[in-house]
């Protein structure tokens, strides 16, 4: 009979070691190629999507620069319309503002003239102006509720 000695029995215990080792490391291994061979498929099918969505993008943005342009173009336009009308509403309130005042006051002071107050008829209280947002003073107020 063959005795084991010692060195053999350790030898032995250090090649099952390493053999229970070297196949948690294959099985590493193996999840690992698994792993980067699905990363690999998820890179290459994010790319074929992300190429023409990045298309479409590209052309979304160039059609809003489009649009931009045109609104830019307008508003200038919008602007110009309305610098020439501010320049017409100046013209026309030079032009015949002042005479037009003239003339109204003119026709004012004809009919005053002309519709004189007759002696029998007592002169008439001057009108009141109201001015909008401004109140009398209370005690104006009850001299008017008393007449």
């Amino acid at each position: 009979m063959h005795t084991v000695s010692g060195g053999e029995v350790a030898g032995i215990l250090v090649a099952v070691f390493w053999a229970i080792l070297v196949s948690f490391l294959a099985v590493a291994l193996a999840r690992l190629a698994q792993t980067l061979r699905a990363t690999t498929k998820l890179v290459a099918d994010v790319t074929d999507q992300a190429v023409p969505l990045l298309a479409d993008a590209s052309s979304a943005v160039r059609s809003a620069q489009t649009q931009i342009d045109r609104v830019d173009a307008i508003a200038s336009d919008v602007q110009e319309v309305t610098s020439n009308a501010s320049a017409l509403s100046t013209t026309v309130a030079s032009t015949f503002g002042g005479p037009l005042v003239k003339v109204a006051a003119f026709g004012y002071g004809v009919r005053r003239a002309l519709g004189g107050r007759k002696e029998d008829q007592p002169a008439k209280e001057p009108r009141r102006t109201v001015i909008v947002g401004r109140t009398i003073p209370s005690a104006r107020r009850t001299k008017r509720k008393k007449d």
